[in-house]
């Protein structure tokens, strides 16, 4: 059975939704991947990725409350399912595996 793997943008987004947590949606993800992942995103690109990892089954979401601080206009919040989580680990493995004895990256020269 083929493992199915994320992109490096699709597993940050996975893991800063995981981080954000209940209150995840576009903005809160695009900053929590500037200020712990080191990449700056633009939140429309973080919204394009979110609609496809939702078609894929990865995430859902529900919408919010409208506030008045967004004109009226409700936050959609996202969440990682069980299928997302899965898709995390299974990418994490095969990074870790391709990782794991690379003598560049274990400070050997041979």
């Amino acid at each position: 059975m083929a493992r199915h793997l994320l992109t490096d943008f699709e597993l940050m987004i996975l893991l800063s939704a995981l981080r954000v947590g209940e209150k995840a949606y576009g903005v809160p993800i695009a900053a929590e991947i500037g200020s712990t992942g080191g990449r700056r995103v633009v939140v429309a690109a973080v919204y394009t990725a979110l609609d496809r990892l939702e078609r894929n089954g990865l995430v859902s979401s529900t919408i919010g409350e409208p506030t008045p601080e967004r004109g009226g206009r409700a936050k959609r919040y996202f969440r990682v399912t069980g299928s997302g989580t899965s898709h995390i680990r299974n990418t994490q493995r095969a990074l870790t595996a391709l990782w794991t004895g690379v003598p560049q990256l274990e400070g050997r020269t041979t």
